[in-house]
């Protein structure tokens, strides 16, 4: 809902960091695992609850994701980069919750495996749709750049990114947040499901 507002937010920093980044030696894909290390970390802070450290980690992670495909449009999209990065964004997704959990296991360890199990149903359904959208070479209007077809949905980037504040601004809230977010990203998985289906379906069917 938010990532095609965000997107045209952010697009113009991004594009003048990109710029520079263009000059220095280090590729997309570097960048991209520069910014998946600083977002492992994050996970011992959480577990130690520093909450602050690990928001800041966390929107450094986010930036870092942002500068990589900066600089991957300046000098070439490639299905090795897209795969890379794709993958590490699911990983860090489901490190943020696990956190929460090794803080306070005993009121968070529930609310944070129903968030992780909804983030299976959102990132499959998301990647499959993208595999089959890419056979039959349909394009996506919204993200004419990304290296893979990005499927609408309640809980995209921008929203999963803003739920992580919310869960280092308010940790008591963990619980009740997770359960919240967690129930839009099943809503968002059957919406994608359904027009994933419809989409896919042959005509006689």
């Amino acid at each position: 809902m938010l990532d095609r507002y965000a997107i045209q937010l952010i697009r113009l920093p991004l594009n003048q960091f990109g710029k520079l980044l263009n000059k220095s030696p280090f590729s997309a894909n570097q960048i991209t695992v520069a910014g998946f290390v600083i977002g492992l970390l994050a996970l011992p802070a959480l577990a130690l609850q520093q909450y602050w450290l690990a928001l800041i980690l966390i929107l450094l992670n986010r930036l870092f994701d942002g500068l990589d495909g900066a600089l991957a449009r300046r000098r070439g999209i490639t299905d090795c980069g897209g795969f890379l990065d794709i993958t590490l964004d699911f990983l860090f997704y489901s490190l943020i919750p696990f956190g929460f959990v090794l803080a306070q296991p005993e009121q968070n360890a529930v609310a944070g495996a129903f968030l992780i199990f909804a983030f299976v149903g959102t990132g499959s359904s998301f990647l499959a749709f993208a595999i089959m959208a890419s056979k039959r070479q349909i394009e996506n209007p919204v993200y004419q750049h990304k290296s893979l077809f990005y499927l609408g949905g309640l809980t995209e980037g921008s929203e999963t990114i803003a739920c992580f504040v919310l869960f280092c601004l308010l940790p008591e809230h963990f619980a009740l947040i997770a359960w919240i977010f967690g129930s839009l990203c099943w809503i968002t998985t059957a919406t994608r499901i359904w027009a994933g289906y419809q989409t896919l379906k042959p005509a006689n069917e």
